[in-house]
């Protein structure tokens, strides 16, 4: 799937460097099911992880960790286990956010929804 707005596949494609960078092996890029997209899976040593990307310009209404509401994160979570009914796996899962704030090094927030 391609991404609509360039500057939301450049945060992508940053998030998944970076990624990589820490051991991180792609399993798949904006996989979309009835519920929503999941921005990236990877592998993070034995665990299954889903990772939402986040960009924000500016840290005015709460950034990039603001926008990570109880609605978005329903979404991504009911995703992500659309995803596990689809394609079963016995490993640990958990998801996480690379949240990037006018800066090119992420913030990288593990076990976002507990």
């Amino acid at each position: 799937m391609r991404l609509n707005h360039p500057t939301g596949q450049a945060a992508e494609d940053a998030a998944w460097a970076y990624l990589q960078r820490h051991g991180c092996r792609l399993v798949a890029r904006n996989w979309h099911c009835r519920f929503g997209e999941l921005d990236l899976i990877v592998w993070d040593g034995s665990v299954l992880v889903f990772v939402e990307v986040r960009l924000r310009r500016g840290t005015q209404f709460g950034g990039a960790a603001g926008s990570l509401n109880a609605g978005k994160l329903a979404k991504v979570q009911r995703s992500a286990e659309y995803y596990l009914q689809t394609h079963p796996t016995p490993a640990p899962c958990r998801i996480d956010a690379l949240l990037f704030d006018n800066d090119p090094q992420p913030t990288w927030l593990r076990n976002i929804t507990g």
